[in-house]
């Protein structure tokens, strides 16, 4: 499979499609608290909305199928890092919300073959991050902590987004089906050799283990490796609906890390389940969960690896494909976004 590069036509249709769905999707997970919000706190509807509309339009410069960016703006606006990050301070999670569209001037911007203007257009969103933490800091406004940076033990919870809510750990990872998209994503970017966004996401990463500068908040650094990631996944879900027989080995293989994760849920549940006095059955039953998705997840790629061994990539059944996956990952989305709010409520 190889990533488009080229620069899809965004219709006012599929926008205002998405932005509707993502609003009414905003609006479910935060009722419940929706009679104690005050004017501020309505800004974490609008922030959602906005982050995900953002990395919808971003993800168009690669990513040609509409569902395929449709999702990796769910997983970025929607996703657990980002509902974590603002559960600080409405201005943080504003600030996540405008990264995504601070990138469209380098992606949709320059024209093939000016690497140099793209590259110094990327730089926007860290500009505007650091000018962001400036002027909070002149106004005496600290919306997250300085301090909070990433830490090695925060990686636990990469893969278990659930369980890191739980135990009050930072949500530094992404929801289960959508890691099968990753993973085929991240293959095909180091087909098509993209050292640029790797390079974007590498710094972001970086930047977040670093101790503060300039009254920044190492942890915002992630929002950027975060947003490369969702595309990614857009990306890697157009992969898996058009993989052919060729790349049936790839298929079966994030199949067979799908189970091997759902496998290390369960045997994580059952050590809960044994603890003393029944301390660690919330943390089971949330890890229970988590296999669950996996498996879902290995369900429909097995299902997809089958149909491109049996050379079944006509249009019909690329829309069998989309149907499939895109029902895993809104599953998925719609019930783990639930609990992480509640969590952070």
């Amino acid at each position: 499979m190889k990533i488009e590069s080229r620069k899809s036509i965004i219709g006012f249709g599929k926008l205002a499609a998405a932005a509707g769905i993502y609003a009414a999707f905003a609006v479910y997970l935060y009722l419940p608290q929706l009679k104690n919000f005050d004017r501020l706190q309505y800004l974490l509807l609008v922030n959602a909305c906005l982050a995900s509309l953002g990395c919808f339009v971003l993800s168009r410069r690669w990513v040609g199928a509409f569902w395929g960016s449709f999702f990796a703006g769910a997983v970025y606006g929607f996703g657990p890092f980002t509902l974590w990050l603002s559960g600080y301070h409405e201005a943080v999670g504003l600030l996540a919300a405008t990264i995504p569209w601070l990138f469209c001037p380098a992606a949709f911007g320059p024209k093939t073959g000016h690497q140099l203007k793209a590259a110094l257009l990327s730089v926007l969103p860290f500009l505007v991050i650091l000018l962001f933490f400036q002027t909070a800091a002149y106004f005496h406004l600290f919306p997250i902590p300085i301090s909070t940076k990433l830490h090695l033990a925060d990686l636990a919870g990469l893969l278990a987004p659930l369980v890191a809510v739980e135990r009050s750990m930072s949500l530094v990872g992404f929801y289960h089906v959508p890691i099968a998209a990753m993973i085929m994503g991240f293959s095909m970017l180091l087909a098509a050799r993209r050292l640029g966004i790797m390079a974007i996401a590498a710094i972001g990463v970086i930047l977040a283990f670093c101790d503060s500068f300039l009254n920044i908040s190492p942890i915002i650094w992630l929002t950027i490796s975060i947003l490369s990631c969702s595309v990614l996944i857009g990306v890697g879900m157009q992969g898996l609906i058009l993989a052919g027989y060729a790349d049936r080995k790839w298929l079966l293989l994030i199949a067979m890390v799908l189970l091997v994760l759902a496998l290390a849920g369960l045997l994580l549940a059952t050590k809960y389940y044994d603890m003393f006095a029944g301390f660690g059955a919330k943390y089971a039953k949330l890890l229970v969960q988590t296999a669950k998705m996996y498996i879902l997840a290995a369900i429909a790629v097995g299902v997809i690896f089958f149909m491109a061994r049996a050379k079944l990539h006509t249009h019909s059944w690329q829309a069998v494909r989309w149907i499939i996956l895109s029902c895993a990952v809104a599953i998925d989305i719609f019930l783990a976004a639930r609990t992480i709010v509640d969590a952070l409520q």
